[in-house]
């Protein structure tokens, strides 16, 4: 149990570095036994997180496939339904699909599972740039609480949580010192 400075929060760490390893290595071969290979697959991270994780699960394919699949990025941000209003001046990130989406299997890759309203805004922005024969949602954390009927056909850690929880995965590809998933408790002052 590890406590801020401020002492308002309070986290408990769910996936260490080794864990979050075996968790992606499960993930890979669950992917490619839902779909039988790897022909006609393709993977799509959203930003930020779901985009390393994508690629890290695109290396264990390869490592167990012996074949690399192609890899795409979203960035939901102008798909956000709150954009108008909680978006002021967005930060829009790159959306990268370098592959005809067109009759293609896509799994799509988050870091977290919450309300749902990423995805939608993630399968939102997908149909803008085709239709993929099926989409599959691929999620290292599904922490319940959804706002929308979406869920996830590959997970790698199902966690109950609170209003009053949050779930933070860190990941070195996006600055963290070292990779862990850390499930916080913030508390009032």
């Amino acid at each position: 149990m590890s406590t801020s400075i401020l002492g308002r929060r309070h986290g408990r760490e769910l996936l260490d570095a080794t864990a979050l390893g075996r968790t992606l290595d499960r993930m890979a071969l669950e992917i490619l036994e839902k779909n039988g290979g790897v022909d006609g697959l393709a993977l799509v991270g959203i930003h930020r997180g779901g985009v390393p994780l994508a690629a890290r699960l695109q290396e264990r394919i390869r490592r167990h496939s012996g074949s690399e699949l192609p890899l795409g990025m979203v960035d939901i941000t102008l798909y956000r339904d709150d954009a108008a209003t909680s978006l002021p001046q967005p930060i829009v990130g790159e959306t990268a699909l370098p592959f005809d989406l067109v009759g293609r299997r896509i799994v799509l890759v988050d870091d977290v599972l919450f309300t749902g309203r990423t995805v939608r805004c993630a399968l939102d922005e997908l149909m803008d740039f085709g239709r993929p024969e099926r989409i599959q949602l691929a999620v290292l954390v599904d922490r319940g609480r959804r706002e929308l009927p979406i869920h996830a056909d590959v997970v790698g850690l199902t966690v109950s949580t609170e209003a009053t929880q949050q779930v933070e995965v860190a990941l070195s590809e996006l600055g963290a010192l070292s990779d862990a998933v850390t499930l916080w408790e913030t508390r009032a002052p």
